[in-house]
Order: C-alpha cells, then structure tokens, then sequence
C-alpha cells in the first residue's frame, strides 16, 4: 500500500474519533441548554442531573481526545498536517471545558436575578445559538470524508453565528451592568455571558480547523 493511502487512512481514523468527540460535545451543549428553564422553574434535583450530565460527557471528552493523541503518536510522521489535528481535537476538550463551566456558574445564579434584570431569556438565546454552532461543526465533520466541498459552505455558516453571539453578548453585558446590583451576582451573570461568548469563539477555531482538514482530503 502506498503511502499516501496510508495516510488517508489514518486521517479518516482520526477524524472518526473527532466525530465521536464532537458528538459528545453537542450533548453536553444541549443539556446547557436545558438550564436555564430548570433554574427559573427552581427544579434543584433537575439542574444537579443537568450537571452531572455534563460533567461526565467532559470526561469522556478528555479521553476521546486522549484517544486521537494516541492515534496520531502511532502513525508519526506519516500524516502531514497532524500538528492540525491535534490543535482542533485539544480546542474541542476546551469547548467540553467550557460548558462545564458556564453551566456550574449558571446554576449558581438565584432565579430571581435573572427574572428581575430579564436576562433569563437573553441567556437562553446565547446558548441555543451556541448549540447551533456546534451542530454546524457536528455536520461539518460529518461531511469531511465525503463532501468537504460542502462541509467548508457549513464552516462559513458558523461565523454568521458567531457574530450574532458577539452582538448579544454585548447587549446582555449592558443590560446586566444596568440592572443586576449584587457585586456576587452580576460577577456570575458576568462570568456566563462572558463565557458562552468565549465559547463560541472557540467554536470558530475548530471550524477553521475543518475547513484546513476539508483541503488536505
């Protein structure tokens, strides 16, 4: 077998394992999602399940991209762009990270807060639109071995998303400056806008990531 089929090959092993990864991301994105209903509902027992839901998707994360180093370290040299694949696997464990972090200041938030500034719909639309963001990069590495044409036109839908995040970002930061007065609470509020908005930024990364991968199949 020739080299160059070798290589392929193991790009499309490791970006199986990228799928896997980015599945799992996708779930945890969406039990966020789910916060911010359970907290305003005052549903304790939901939002501990939401939690430990998420944080054991975050483990298993960190062993998939685990997994793709050990991948990566077998074939050695053989794949070109390798330094590529490890940097998007390394910025998806950090997308994992994230949402473990913005849903435990998230739940420490008191419902009231968020019902008195009116920020709880504001989050929830910050975080359905970073799970949009995600699914885009669920199908665009989905489509890396079988139409990369395309998965670079759902690449470039992820930046449209990513400057709509950026907007209301700012708005929610306005809005949280102006109407939250409790130092604790507008620090959280502060801590999870912000953090979604990290989020997404590392979202765009990975995509621009995929799109590299896209060219190099």
């Amino acid at each position: 077998m020739y080299s160059g089929e070798l290589e392929v090959q193991a790009k499309r092993k490791a970006i199986a394992v990228l799928q896997d990864e980015i599945n799992r991301i996708l779930n945890a994105a969406r039990e966020l999602a789910t916060l911010p209903d359970l907290i305003m509902k005052k549903d304790k027992a939901g939002v501990k399940a939401a939690n430990e839901q998420i944080s054991s998707i975050e483990e298993e994360v960190e062993n998939l991209r685990r997994k793709i180093t050990r991948e990566v370290a077998d074939v050695g040299g053989l794949i070109m762009n390798r330094e590529n694949l490890l940097n998007t696997a390394y910025t998806m464990d950090e997308i994992a990270g994230y949402i473990t972090g913005i849903a435990f200041k998230l739940s420490n938030i008191k419902p009231a807060t968020l019902k008195n500034a009116k920020l709880d719909a504001d989050i929830s639309v910050l975080i359905e639109l970073v799970v949009d963001e995600v699914y885009k990069l669920n199908e665009i590495v989905r489509g890396l071995n079988t139409n990369a044409a395309n998965a670079i036109e759902l690449a470039q839908e992820t930046q449209k998303i990513e400057r709509e995040i950026d907007k209301k970002y700012r708005i929610a930061t306005v809005k949280a400056l102006e109407e939250i007065t409790n130092i604790k609470e507008l620090m959280l509020v502060k801590d999870v806008i912000q953090g979604i908005e990290e989020m997404s930024d590392k979202c765009q990364q990975v995509s621009d990531s995929f799109i590299l991968l896209a060219l190099s199949l």
